[in-house]
């Protein structure tokens, strides 16, 4: 078991297998094998749109039979049909998911790629959340991305179209409609208070 981040070589790749044995005191995501460190906890303000979207979506999902997750929670991305831990070299933790597909969850989190994922940048984060995490969902099937950038109070809404994203629009107001649920709008100001 390994307890100390600094034990393993930065330049390393490590599977699901390695991730399941390390218990450090800060949180990490793999992606590709390659291990990227979680910024510490979070703003207030990216806190509050977490809490807001969360019951947002959540009261709009009701008795419908998706289910919505915030981080820490594990999303392990297959390539292929990779099922054991020592074949998976992606985990992450989205800020939000919402998973459509019962089959995909277990005790561990979810194995296969949500519907819907929402990330909310941070300094530490934004370059990551715009490139390997977009790339990651967009190879992985997540069939809507946003990518919420508090700094500029700016909305990026994406969704998949034949097999890659196409950017639906940039919001800086109003009503910010779900892709995946058309009948659900998510007010700028529940974001952006």
């Amino acid at each position: 078991m390994i307890t100390d981040i600094s034990q393993l070589d930065p330049n390393g790749t490590y599977s699901y297998a390695d991730y399941l044995k390390w218990q450090f005191d800060e949180s990490v995501e793999l992606i590709k094998g390659k291990l990227y460190r979680m910024s510490p906890a979070p703003k207030r303000a990216h806190q509050l749109a977490v809490s807001h979207l969360l019951i947002d979506i959540g009261n709009f999902l009701g008795n419908k039979r998706c289910e919505i997750y915030t981080a820490p929670f594990d999303v392990r991305l297959p390539v292929r049909n990779e099922r054991k831990p020592d074949q998976l070299h992606t985990v992450v933790q989205p800020d939000i998911c919402v998973v459509c597909d019962e089959s995909k969850l277990d005790d561990s989190g979810c194995l296969g790629a949500p519907d819907w994922v929402i990330e909310i940048t941070s300094p530490r984060t934004i370059k990551k959340d715009f490139n390997e995490k977009y790339n990651l969902y967009e190879q992985s099937g997540v069939k809507e991305y946003w990518i919420i950038v508090p700094k500029e109070n700016i909305v990026h809404v994406y969704v998949l179209e034949n097999g890659e994203y196409a950017l639906v629009d940039i919001y800086e107001s109003g009503d910010i409609p779900s892709r995946t649920f058309p009948e659900l709008t998510i007010r700028y100001e529940r974001i952006f208070p």
